[in-house]
């Protein structure tokens, strides 16, 4: 196989840090960009002795010069609670981001994927969602800083590619969890696993009965990768997700039963625009990039689990953290405590 120069913006984040390690592990070399506005040096800090890894440290949102063969566009904030904070540097991070990194790719001949979303689908009228649907976002909701912007790039994808011959990829990316995400990122899963471990009330917003599709990270990276080694003649978008689905109450109660957990499930207003189905439609996944997801939910929420459960019990241990449970109360109560904290 043929070593590839690949840079991957949001290299440090969630899914970034698990795409640059499994990239790195076929053999390629990878240059990770980040500005650690979520992302966390810690998520790579293992691949730093890698001679063939590189981490920059870089926005998006200014223009970055690189000779590489691929690139991987996933820098932007993607948990409601990290995209709300500041919507107008969300929506330029995902629109002049896209700008900058198509820009690279026409200049170096590369070949550009674009980490889209299913929230492009806003509360969909569709169920399950297909590629063809075109979606009910409401551009004018907390919201819409994200569902718009991804909207916006995916604009600018297809027109690069129609007006200037970049060869661009679009993956659209359902609920993704897994080792390594953000502990204060306020996304469903580690809210219900770190309240689980530490035997808190579960908050369930609504009445649980929304639907999500939860797909392990190593699922979505295989996805992806496939989805770049397409012909240059198959765009996307393409949906990546697992079509099992969840409500959120089934999910909380799968939490509990898998963590041993004491914790009592209570019931708080739903948020705005919150989604009521999410299901991703994936024949054209199975049949253009022969994928389907292998990571069942009770086994995937085991590893997220361990995964917390070792954080947990290492900053509780640490003289230099604040204890983990003040931290989760501080995401409930003050946002700007969450960002403030966002590189501990």
């Amino acid at each position: 196989m043929d070593k590839k120069r690949i840079l991957i913006t949001g290299g440090a984040g969630f899914v970034g840090s698990h795409l640059c390690e499994r990239l790195l592990n076929d053999g390629h070399e990878v240059y990770c960009m980040d500005n650690l506005f979520t992302g966390r040096k810690q998520n790579i800090v293992h691949l730093l002795s890698n001679p063939y890894f590189e981490f920059i440290r870089h926005d998006v949102i200014n223009p970055y010069l690189i000779e590489v063969d691929e690139i991987y566009n996933l820098a932007c904030p993607a948990s409601p609670i990290h995209y709300q904070y500041n919507p107008i540097k969300t929506i330029k991070t995902s629109v002049m981001g896209a700008i900058n990194m198509l820009g690279l790719a026409k200049r170096v001949n590369a070949k550009i994927l674009q980490a889209s979303t299913s929230e492009v689908y806003g509360n969909p009228l569709v169920h399950p969602q297909p590629e063809s649907y075109w979606g009910n976002v409401n551009p004018m909701g907390e919201r819409s800083c994200y569902d718009e912007g991804k909207r916006a790039a995916e604009t600018l994808f297809r027109d690069y590619n129609y007006q200037n011959g970049v060869n661009t990829k679009i993956v659209r990316i359902f609920n993704t969890y897994g080792p390594k995400m953000h502990p204060n990122d306020g996304r469903v899963v580690s809210n219900f696993i770190i309240q689980a471990l530490q035997n808190q009330d579960i908050t369930v917003y609504g009445k649980g009965d929304q639907t999500r599709s939860f797909q392990f990270v190593d699922d979505l990276v295989e996805g992806m990768i496939r989805l770049m080694d397409t012909p240059d003649s198959f765009r996307g978008p393409v949906n990546i997700g697992n079509p099992v689905e969840f409500t959120i109450l089934e999910l909380a109660q799968k939490v509990i039963e898998l963590t041993n957990s004491k914790s009592k499930i209570i019931y708080k207003p739903l948020p705005s625009d919150d989604p009521m189905m999410r299901k991703p439609d994936i024949t054209l996944a199975k049949q253009v990039l022969d994928w389907e997801p292998k990571v069942m939910l009770d086994e995937g929420l085991k590893k997220t689990i361990k995964y917390f459960d070792d954080l947990i019990n290492s900053k509780m241990n640490s003289h230099e953290e604040k204890d983990i449970s003040s931290r989760r109360r501080e995401v409930n109560e003050d946002t700007l405590r969450v960002l403030s904290e966002l590189e501990v």
